[in-house]
């Protein structure tokens, strides 16, 4: 058995894709996913499941939220104990010392071509800082997340990836569920 955590992407921003935590965890329980934690109404989830298949388990999850809630999400599933490497390979802790109230962790569904990655990396993102390492883009956002062009459709638009991002704080969390 082993946890995962699985991340949905835009439910409960601005009224719209609404799903109670409660509801959710349950609808997850009955489709076999066991010992369902739900972390804040941001779509943080940390299950335990027999799959060594983490994309197995976002389908289950996206089409049980489809199912139940009537529309659809993206989910990011992995491993905790891969959140947890990318939780310690953190750039901006390790070398930098920032402090975590101003660091952010995007999620992305595939390593991103080189070529696009050196495309952004040619850009002035001033004060905000960002660092891809694999499927993690670490941020930096010194004037906070609110103010960045740093977003997950800036990244979408640029790597042809999907994204989702979580403050530092929750990844934290996520990795102890």
């Amino acid at each position: 058995m082993q946890t995962f955590i699985a991340l949905l992407r835009g439910i409960n921003v601005s009224g719209k894709n609404l799903i109670k935590m409660g509801p959710l965890a349950e609808v997850l329980t009955m489709a076999g996913l066991r010992n369902v934690r739900t972390y804040i109404q941001s779509g943080n989830i940390a299950f335990e499941s027999d799959t060594k298949d983490d994309g197995g388990a976002g389908l289950l999850i996206a089409e049980s939220i489809r199912k139940e809630f009537g529309f659809s999400v993206p989910v990011r599933v992995l491993k905790q104990t891969e959140l947890k490497h990318i939780r310690d390979d953190n750039p901006f802790i390790q070398h930098h010392h920032l402090p975590e109230d101003k660091l952010h962790l995007t999620l992305i569904s595939s390593i991103p071509d080189p070529d696009l990655v050196q495309k952004i990396a040619e850009g002035v993102y001033q004060p905000d800082e960002f660092i891809i390492r694999g499927e993690a883009i670490y941020l930096h956002c010194p004037d906070g997340y609110g103010r960045t062009k740093l977003t997950n459709t800036f990244f979408e638009n640029k790597l042809k990836v999907s994204a989702t991002t979580r403050n530092w704080a929750t990844i934290v969390k996520l990795c102890s569920m």
